[in-house]
């Protein structure tokens, strides 16, 4: 693993939910290398090393994504798309995590390659529970593929 390489992108525009996030996330130690994309158009820049993030190499990450549906600009399903599509960036598993309980997103979120739904708990303790679970699966308990160098 490179010295540069993010573990986790969480893409959430919701200044409340994007803050207890990085609570739970911090307070349970599951990742120090955490970026934070606001919008859809930002996260596939981010992904696929493209505008303000040029500079970054495509394999430096992220290890997990953690992705909301519905985002300015271009929506969760559009980055969903474009990552499960592309050689280079389909093996990252991308976890939705959602307020969206609507039958049509999730199918066609699995259907696109998702590695999982989860609709997002409305509770504060319940929220921050299943952040630390996530991050604790997905950053430290999960073996992905390795990727080979770009």
């Amino acid at each position: 693993m490179t010295e540069n390489m993010v573990e986790l992108l969480l893409v959430e525009d919701d200044p409340n939910d994007l803050a207890l996030g990085l609570h739970a996330l911090n307070r349970y130690n599951v990742s120090n290398r955490i970026q934070v994309v606001r919008d859809g158009a930002e996260a596939l820049d981010f992904i696929f090393c493209t505008g303000a993030y040029s500079e970054r190499k495509i394999e430096n990450g992220p290890k997990v994504i953690l992705l909301d549906l519905k985002l300015p600009k271009i929506d969760g399903i559009e980055v969903l798309r474009r990552v499960k599509s592309d050689p280079r960036t389909r093996t990252i598993p991308v976890v939705v995590l959602t307020s969206s309980r609507e039958d049509r997103d999730i199918i066609e979120c699995y259907q696109l390659g998702v590695n999982s739904y989860i609709v997002k708990p409305v509770d504060f303790d319940q929220f921050t529970e299943a952040m630390r679970q996530l991050g604790l699966y997905w950053v430290l308990l999960n073996q992905p593929p390795l990727r080979p160098e770009r």
